[in-house]
């Protein structure tokens, strides 16, 4: 059951976007459709399992002078997989998400989990709570995009919904933090219905 609760945190109770605001800074810079927000989350929650396993699994063996440095270089080499496999196969999306897959790196929410869970739980435990929290990340983001792109084109993965032009203040930053805000409020709204 505490293995389910981990898992399910990650979407609303402990959700990184919406409620701990952790790794705003790709939710803010690459959700202008929901195709981009769902290819980095994805990318995103590979790297925080990955890590969350080999943090797990040599925990007892890093030194505590050393333990963050550690924790980098085994997310760094993580990121870099993610980076080759999709400049190789996903050629569109690695030139969308640009300099924003390299910065997964320095995400607080990769980081946050392998220090603060990871490196004292077990590996099981660790691989459900990456999978929760980087899906519960993959949906903020994948949420915002789809908010900013039917507002600001008039549609939802490229497949048009509303004729006409769209609110471009949705397709550049600003609307970003427009779309944020109120995401964020209404999942307040609805947190405190229940």
């Amino acid at each position: 059951m505490s293995q389910i609760k981990n898992f399910t945190k990650g979407f609303v109770k402990e959700n990184p976007v919406f409620v701990l605001l952790l790794g705003l800074c790709p939710a803010l810079g690459v959700t202008t459709s929901a195709f981009n927000g769902f290819g980095m989350g994805l990318a995103t929650t590979f790297v925080l399992v990955s890590s969350n396993i080999v943090v797990s699994l040599i925990k007892s063996q890093i030194p505590d002078k050393v333990r963050i440095p550690s924790f980098i270089v085994i997310i760094a080499s993580f990121v870099t997989i993610v980076q080759l496999v999709m400049e190789a196969f996903l050629p569109d999306l690695f030139k969308a998400l640009g300099l924003f897959i390299p910065l997964i790196v320095v995400n607080c929410l990769v980081l946050g989990r392998a220090e603060a869970f990871a490196s004292k739980k077990d590996t099981l435990s660790s691989v459900i709570d990456g999978l929760g929290m980087g899906f519960g990340f993959t949906f903020a983001l994948t949420l915002l995009g789809a908010v900013r792109e039917l507002l600001g084109q008039g549609a939802i993965f490229g497949y048009s919904f509303i004729q006409g032009d769209g609110m471009l203040v949705f397709v550049l930053a600003p609307g970003a933090f427009i779309g944020l805000g109120y995401l964020i409020a209404l999942i307040n709204t609805i947190k405190k219905t229940e």
